[in-house]
């Protein structure tokens, strides 16, 4: 059997943009992540701080401290061009996402990846995102992915 067919098999263009995103990515700012350990967003972010990644943490109820060694923003705009944000992860309801999605392609210029978390979907704002040239990711979490292919 030729070895291209075998490799593709149970792959699908969603793993073969994750396993670039994976490997490519190298700072993510994280929307709504909490300070709770026992809440997603922290397990999320420390998982990827592990891994060797740069996590900003993006939430307004707690701009100014710090958390996982990070300054805490209260939005996408805030965060300094230089920081080099390439990927945002949503941790927000379906509704915030069109606004998350506009501020992260007006301010973080560049801006490669938009992942959106388990649960989390908005085909509008997924389409807006696509037609400026970004990868988006719905309904799926990176520790959950991002192994398979680090």
């Amino acid at each position: 059997m030729n070895l291209a067919i075998l490799r593709d098999i149970g792959s699908s263009p969603a793993d073969d943009d994750i396993a670039r995103i994976a490997r490519s990515t190298r700072c993510i700012a994280i929307i709504g992540l909490s300070p709770n350990e026992a809440r997603p967003s922290w397990g999320v972010a420390r998982y990827l701080k592990s891994q060797g990644f740069r996590v900003i943490p993006v939430n307004p109820g707690h701009a100014g401290s710090m958390m996982l060694d990070e300054h805490v923003y209260p939005d996408l705009a805030s965060i300094p061009p230089e920081a080099g944000v390439d990927m945002v992860d949503i941790f927000r309801r379906a509704e915030a996402v069109p606004g998350v999605v506009e501020q992260a392609m007006a301010h973080l210029p560049r801006l490669r990846t938009v992942w959106m978390q388990l649960g989390i979907s908005h085909p509008q704002a997924a389409n807006w995102a696509r037609a400026r040239g970004l990868t988006v990711i719905e309904d799926r979490c990176p520790k959950i992915e991002f192994p398979r292919f680090l």
